[in-house]
């Protein structure tokens, strides 16, 4: 059995037991407990699954959407690096939309301070970063605002991103697969999501690795309404081009 036949084995046993086991799989596969902890390694870098001690539990198990305090010191080298290189795509001038999310928060601390630019959101703690900046024309949109994520939500925020026509729209995910595009697990914040996602010239999605391979609840686009993704250099290879072949351009960063 070839390695990617292993590992595809691996991910079904986990999603439809809700855990698997070291010693079962190397028992189960007929190889040793270090070629099987090889694998789960790798599909714990693919996002796909979650290590725990003796085994790994799938990513759609974890069940909890983690609220923004507990993302932000999460895998905050890669998100520095996500935001550094998101940089690139900001304009010279004009508008761009920043959805909620760590990694969006750190690009809107990055925005350099001698370009004008116009900056549409509905996450509060970007609002509370780009508040004070002179050079920025900052547009909050209004709506019920989510504890765990600290954006606003709901019919509100939908309608008043039909006004708008933005030149990039700098989306999170919670979720990105080639076969469910972007995904999230509350239905309100995948509403406005995809309102932002209509609301620009160019959607670009900020996600490092983990959230590559994971399926949420709730759709908010497929791959072929995007650009641009921007991840991690701990990207799967693979992964990678199986993104770019679904439309995008990746970034590895």
């Amino acid at each position: 059995m070839y390695a990617t036949e292993r590992q595809q084995q691996i991910i079904s046993t986990a999603r439809a037991d809700g855990r698997v086991e070291v010693k079962d799989l190397a028992e189960t596969l007929d190889v040793t407990p270090e070629t099987v902890r090889r694998d789960l390694t790798v599909l714990e870098r693919r996002g796909l699954l979650r290590r725990v001690h003796g085994g790994a539990i799938p990513v759609e198990r974890l069940g909890i959407e983690p609220a923004v305090a507990d993302r932000e010191g999460r895998m905050a080298g890669q998100k520095e690096r996500i935001a550094k290189a998101a940089l690139d795509e900001v304009p010279e001038g004009g508008s761009i939309i920043l959805d909620a999310g760590t990694t969006t928060v750190r690009l809107a601390e990055l925005l350099p301070t001698e370009r004008e630019l116009t900056v549409v959101t509905h996450a509060l703690p970007v609002a509370m970063v780009l508040a004070t900046r002179p050079n920025i024309t900052l547009h909050l949109l209004g709506g019920t605002v989510r504890g765990r994520t600290l954006a606003a939500v709901g019919a509100w925020a939908e309608r008043c991103m039909a006004d708008v026509y933005a030149d990039v729209a700098f989306l999170g995910t919670n979720g990105l697969t080639v076969e469910r595009g972007l995904t999230t697990p509350d239905l309100a914040e995948a509403g406005v999501k995809r309102a932002l996602v209509g609301a620009a010239q160019r959607s670009i999605v900020l996600a490092d690795h983990t959230k590559v391979g994971r399926a949420d609840f709730a759709q908010v686009a497929p791959l072929a309404a995007i650009d641009t993704v921007i991840s991690d250099s701990d990207l799967d290879a693979e992964l990678a081009d199986e993104i770019e072949a679904a439309g995008p351009t990746v970034v590895r960063a």
